[in-house]
């Protein structure tokens, strides 16, 4: 990975991406070895089952999901949180509109554009 670095996130600053169907993203900082990203979810909307070598830790911003992580299924909400250890299946779907931070090591190249 070439050197890759974001200190800061202004908000106002940092404008929303289309991350697919009713998900919209901000990439706020990074790092080679670590990314944070907020994710914003329209109720019903959901990240479709998938893998990556990343490890990630997240935590519900607001709003209520279901979660699959392995062949765990949990409902969270505002305040609690979550970790996928690297290659596990896993899966997120809006019960409503919410948001959750997410953080990944090492950062998501794939998601620098």
């Amino acid at each position: 990975m070439k050197k890759i670095t974001k200190t800061t996130s202004i908000d106002k600053d940092n404008e929303w991406e289309p991350f697919g169907e009713g998900i919209k993203r901000k990439i706020l900082c990074y790092d080679e070895k670590l990314m944070m990203v907020r994710v914003k979810f329209e109720k019903g909307a959901g990240v479709p089952s998938h893998h990556h070598p990343h490890l990630q830790c997240s935590m519900i911003e607001s709003g209520i999901f279901e979660l699959i992580i392995g062949k765990e299924r949990k409902i969270l909400r505002a305040g609690d949180g979550f970790f996928i250890p690297s290659g596990v299946e896993h899966k997120a779907t809006a019960m409503e509109e919410g948001i959750i931070v997410d953080t990944f090591h090492p950062a998501r190249e794939d998601f620098i554009v």
